[in-house]
């Protein structure tokens, strides 16, 4: 009898399991709740991949819950310092940056680096766009970089960020690129992307440098024009629009954007943040929002984030001291 009870049993837990939805994995399970920090305001890059890898967890049922919380200021600084000093009660939390916390660092924009957080995985690239308003007079980069020559104070570049940033840097290294002074350029800082955009609509700027993926939600919504992408090639996304190497400048510029976990961060949970968001590439609502943001798919979890982030390290750093950006 005991024996007939014991293989009903194991029939019915089989059965059980089977039942269960197909997105409840043991990796997925590890992680209910996150907290996601964004250093930056509402509608810039941080803020869409942060809400965009939120959602997509959500409603792919691999995250119970999620909280999102913008704390702009300091170039990304004031959110990077809560994480640290309130590293004991943000283990449920993932600081999303990207390319501009190495270039800040450089700069000392503020004190602290990558290697005062828990590396926990780069998830996209982001190439670098240059964008118009609808009703611009430029047509192509080919004619903003000839009035630049003309008259630099003539063409005013806005960015989502600040001086010496990334949105600051991709234009200065296209107008080098291009035979030009990158010192002259006007560049005009903004908190975040949607402020950056509001100026360039309203005439303050002519040319926003921003990323592809904010650049081509826009330019579906019929409100900008992209001029010019920093890939190797005409990415899928917008076949229209040329890369910047068509103007014969060798340029090319991929943005990471990935996460971070507070210092001290157990090994065990961010494991657990790893395995989730590389479970996440599989679902097809990942694939909904990357391709509709015009995103590329970068994965690269722990060590192998941390060494690639002292390889752009090292290549930023030599850039911008040529560009005269720091000593």
């Amino acid at each position: 009898m005991k024996r007939k009870w014991f293989g009903r049993m194991l029939v019915l837990l089989a059965v059980l399991c089977m039942a269960l939805p197909v997105n409840m994995s043991f990796a997925a399970a590890e992680v209910e709740e996150l907290h996601f920090l964004i250093p930056g305001g509402a509608g810039g890059g941080w803020d869409g991949t942060a809400r965009g890898v939120g959602k997509a967890l959500l409603d792919s049922g691999l995250l119970g819950q999620a909280s999102f919380e913008n704390m702009s200021g300091g170039g990304g600084g004031k959110a990077l310092n809560h994480l640290i000093s309130t590293a004991k009660r943000q283990q449920g939390t993932m600081l999303v940056n990207s390319t501009p916390i190495i270039i800040r660092s450089l700069t000392g924009v503020f004190p602290q680096s990558f290697r005062d957080l828990t590396p926990i995985s780069s998830v996209i690239a982001d190439y670098a766009a240059l964008v118009v308003a609808k009703d611009s007079k430029y047509q192509t980069l080919d004619q903003i970089l000839a009035d630049f020559k003309k008259d630099p104070r003539s063409v005013k570049i806005a960015g989502g960020s600040v001086r010496g940033s990334m949105d600051h840097l991709v234009p200065a290294m296209i107008i080098k690129g291009a035979g030009g002074d990158p010192l002259k350029l006007v560049y005009i800082p903004y908190d975040a992307g949607g402020k950056a955009m509001a100026g360039l609509l309203s005439g303050d700027t002519q040319v926003l440098s921003t990323g592809f993926g904010e650049a081509l939600g826009l330019a579906n919504q019929d409100m900008v024009r992209i001029l010019a992408v920093t890939s190797d090639e005409r990415l899928s996304q917008a076949p229209d629009v040329p890369t910047v190497k068509e103007s014969g400048i060798d340029v090319t510029f991929a943005n990471w954007r990935g996460f971070f976990g507070a210092p001290g961060l157990p090994e065990a949970k961010a494991q657990a943040y790893r395995a989730l968001l590389k479970k996440m590439y599989d679902t097809p609502e990942w694939v909904d929002i990357r391709n509709k943001r015009g995103w590329q798919d970068l994965y690269k979890p722990g060590a192998e984030f941390t060494a690639f982030l002292e390889d752009q390290e090292k290549a930023i750093g030599g850039m911008m001291r040529e560009l005269g950006f720091i000593q």
